[in-house]
């Protein structure tokens, strides 16, 4: 059975993203990966788009969705992206949730996003090795 993992911020526009993608990426046949957020941004980071296209991962047509009940309720785990996520949400909305304590990317030159992007990678690699 597919594990539904759910990667969360505030504005779903950076980590929660390339989690999501990276995630879909790597984990075809073992889980099924989205991302939402609480306080949305416009658009996906540009920049964050940028980096991922680096990678062969195409997130352009991505946009920042609202973390909603029915989401939290169906994924198997939550992680959020170290952005203070408890601070907008309910506490018991969050259940199974792991903090990855991961920089923003937002306002971050191209250089430190693409850092950002290879922790958030190895961190799905490791979490799809232990699904």
């Amino acid at each position: 059975m597919l594990k539904r993992v759910l990667f969360v911020c505030v504005e779903n526009a950076g980590r929660s993203q390339m989690a999501e993608a990276f995630a879909n990426h790597y984990g075809k046949g073992k889980l099924i990966a989205q991302s939402a957020g609480v306080k949305l941004a416009d658009r996906v980071n540009p920049v964050v788009v940028e980096v991922m296209k680096e990678k062969g991962i195409d997130i352009s047509n991505h946009k920042p969705k609202l973390l909603t009940v029915k989401m939290v309720e169906e994924a198997d785990l939550v992680i959020s992206m170290g952005c203070s996520v408890e601070k907008f949400c309910p506490a018991p909305l969050l259940k199974n949730v792991i903090d990855w304590q991961l920089e923003d990317p937002k306002d971050k030159p191209i250089e430190v996003v693409r850092k950002i992007r290879d922790q958030i990678e190895a961190k799905v690699q490791e979490l799809v090795a232990e699904i």
